[in-house]
């Protein structure tokens, strides 16, 4: 009964060891290239970083209201509401699916929807095509920031 009992630890001590042993060699999963941290950032704040989300956009309902930066918004111009950057940020804002683009200058502060990056004009959502969708999945390039390369 011993001998059996030794003999029973001793192959559960070599399929641990080597259970162990094929969890080290299993192959790796092929990793996608990574951008460098200060190309794409989950918080842009220099020329040249990247943001990648879901826009948004307002228009007619806060026409002639002042924006957090103390101007009145105006639905035809092409602005947008951004969480960090700076106001008078300039972004080039590019539809995921589509390739179309528009710059946009900051001069506002949202959105307040977490699942959304920026809140653009009507204008601005106009020339990207998302009146209808309401939302769409864009990358947002910072082109300038005032005081870093800025406008």
């Amino acid at each position: 009964m011993r001998r059996g009992l030794a003999t029973a630890a001793t192959r559960l001590l070599v399929l641990l060891l080597a259970m162990t042993i094929g969890a080290c060699a299993a192959p790796k999963r092929a990793e996608e290239p990574r951008e460098t941290p200060s190309r794409r950032t989950s918080r842009p704040t220099k020329p040249g970083d990247m943001q990648r989300g879901m826009a948004s956009w307002y228009g007619a309902d806060w026409h002639g209201r002042q924006t957090a930066s103390g101007e009145k918004f105006n639905k035809n111009a092409l602005t947008a509401a951004h969480r960090t950057l700076p106001f008078g940020s300039k972004v080039k804002v590019v539809h995921a699916r589509t390739g179309r683009s528009v710059v946009v200058r900051i001069n506002d502060r949202g959105p307040y929807s977490r699942r959304r990056i920026i809140d653009l004009s009507e204008a601005a959502a106009r020339r990207l095509g998302i009146i209808d969708s309401g939302v769409a999945p864009v990358t947002l390039h910072v082109l300038s920031v005032p005081g870093r390369g800025g406008s």
